[in-house]
């Protein structure tokens, strides 16, 4: 049996509880299309940096703080703004949050100097955690023998999001500068609002009746205490690991002779990891079915096997196109699982055990990034796979490593 941990003390449940309300189509929709036009906000930047350079007058070697900036603000407002939607009805929260980031946008959009983008970039980053937000609203909208399948369909929102940005934003910015892209994303924020506001149900009282100080520390005291989200969060750390070493290392050999490829023509690689993730947001239906812990197994020794056909990239584009497939569908698979079990561990803390683990997600993904540049420009692309396999084979590990206790909840009952 799982460890069981007592939430504290003046955590109360949500009006209505879980599952009370229902998740209709709708609502669940806009919160998957809300996912993933905020998502996006924080990787637009990627392949506009020249261009923002130029303009600014940042030497080459500062404009990645652009990129830094961001991510900062984002990892702020998994610990500082998401726990509220635990505090405060988490519809007002995320109708804010886009209103924000519509205003945020605007201010990158027309900013004339970096003194005046590089804190709006920090907002940015920090509001675009409205995607934690609505995920946990989601889950607690679901019947509790659909939420993982409703946590799956949001999830592919994000993935979408994430690996659709840099083509959008390629395309905007080709046809009307970089400035665009933002002004573009500011009036696409103002409308989620609007959809927001009227498809969210309100919820009602809050499901945590202490401060807001009390409520952010108890997130590290929920993690420790748990053998469950231990595990998930470094589950999560791994597997993004996996994930960003590949997609950051990806531009480097395409963009080199034989290939030569634009980055429009990269950014189309983009495509082929959504088909992945789309296909794994079965991997929360099975979750609803008691196979969490199969949907993990499979899910992780997929990403392993995945650098296989990945290391063929000099020798076999289709290989590579293989790769990308299962290495998407195995992170995300895993990725949803790992939210459908944490989310059903204490359902008067969802928004602070998300904010949480995708703590550890930021911490994945800032390892994988700088990893994948460093061991290339050491050891080429084999090296690339070499580090992305050794992610995988930890996370694999500790997953066959793990307790009982740490796995017996996501096993069938």
């Amino acid at each position: 049996m799982p460890v069981e941990i007592a939430c504290p003390s003046n955590a109360v449940e949500a009006v209505p509880s879980v599952g009370e309300t229902g998740l209709r189509p709708a609502t669940l929709a806009v919160c998957a299309i809300g996912c993933g036009l905020s998502v996006a906000n924080i990787y637009y930047a990627q392949p506009l940096l020249a261009a923002m350079a130029h303009d600014f007058e940042i030497p080459p070697a500062a404009i990645g703080l652009i990129v830094t900036l961001t991510q900062i603000g984002y990892a702020l407002g998994l610990i500082l703004v998401v726990p509220l939607g635990d505090l405060i009805d988490p519809r007002k929260l995320a109708v804010a949050q886009a209103a924000s980031s519509a205003v945020a946008l605007t201010i990158v959009a027309a900013s004339q100097s970096a003194a005046v983008m590089f804190p709006a970039m920090v907002m940015v980053g920090l509001l675009s955690v409205i995607v934690q937000v609505l995920v946990a609203y989601a889950a607690a909208l679901a019947e509790p023998a659909r939420r993982g399948q409703a946590i799956g369909t949001v999830t592919s929102g994000i993935v979408i999001g994430i690996l659709s940005a840099r083509v959008v934003a390629g395309l905007l910015s080709d046809l009307g500068g970089w400035r665009a892209v933002y002004m573009v994303s500011a009036c696409l924020s103002a409308v989620l609002a609007l959809a927001l506001a009227h498809l969210l149900p309100r919820r009602g009282s809050a499901s945590f009746a202490g401060s807001y100080f009390a409520v952010v520390r108890s997130i590290p005291r929920l993690f420790i205490e748990d053998p469950v989200l231990r595990l998930r969060g470094m589950l999560a750390l791994l597997i993004f690991a996996t994930f960003s070493t590949f997609w950051t290392a990806l531009v480097l050999p395409l963009s080199a002779s034989p290939f030569s490829f634009s980055h429009s023509q990269i950014g189309l690689f983009g495509i082929v990891g959504v088909a992945g993730a789309l296909a794994a947001a079965k991997a929360g239906s099975m979750a609803d079915r008691g196979l969490g812990h199969r949907t993990t197994t499979l899910g992780l020794a997929l990403l392993l096997a995945a650098w296989a056909p990945i290391a063929l990239l000099p020798v076999s584009m289709a290989a590579l196109i293989g790769g990308v497939l299962a290495l998407d569908l195995a992170v995300q698979a895993v990725h949803v699982t790992n939210q459908s079990v944490i989310v059903s561990r204490y359902p008067q803390a969802r928004s602070r055990l998300v904010g949480g683990y995708m703590a550890f997600y930021s911490v994945g993904s800032g390892i994988g990034g700088p990893a994948a540049t460093i061991t290339y420009a050491l050891a080429g692309w084999g090296g690339v796979c070499g580090v992305g396999a050794l992610f995988s084979g930890i996370a694999l590990c500790l997953w066959f490593c793990a307790s009982d206790d740490s796995i017996a909840s996501t096993r069938k009952t």
